[in-house]
């Protein structure tokens, strides 16, 4: 292995063990008082009925998808920002074209409705 990487594999190492450590003192050292009232699903002080899982709409993935797909881009314009004279115009103009195509497909959305939450 190279030795670049062996800082990195003992962060890795020591960060599974502390947390393996911490769920293994929390399990023996925790209080274990279970009640049936415990056991209970909580859900804003009501008494549960029916089942506890409902399906969901569609329109809730599309809002979560369409978060995802427009937060990426800050992944692609950090980056940019930061070496922005160093790339001159060609960088500029490619940040541009993106830019103008996620314009396009925000506006797209928006126009399909997907952004409207009922």
């Amino acid at each position: 292995m190279s030795n670049q990487y062996f800082p990195l594999l003992i962060i890795i190492t020591f960060a599974i063990i502390l947390g393996a450590l911490v769920v293994i003192l929390g399990t023996i050292f925790g209080p274990h008082r279970p009640t049936q009232r415990k056991g209970m699903p909580y859900e804003s002080g009501m008494v549960p009925y029916g089942q506890g899982t409902r399906r969901m709409t569609v329109r809730y993935y599309l809002v979560a998808v369409l978060f995802i797909l427009f937060d990426i881009e800050v992944v692609f314009f950090l980056p940019w920002a930061v070496a922005f004279r160093d790339l001159g115009w060609t960088g500029l103009s490619i940040m541009i074209v993106f830019a103008l195509v996620l314009e396009v497909a925000y506006v797209y959305a928006w126009k399909k409705g997907a952004l409207e939450w009922e």
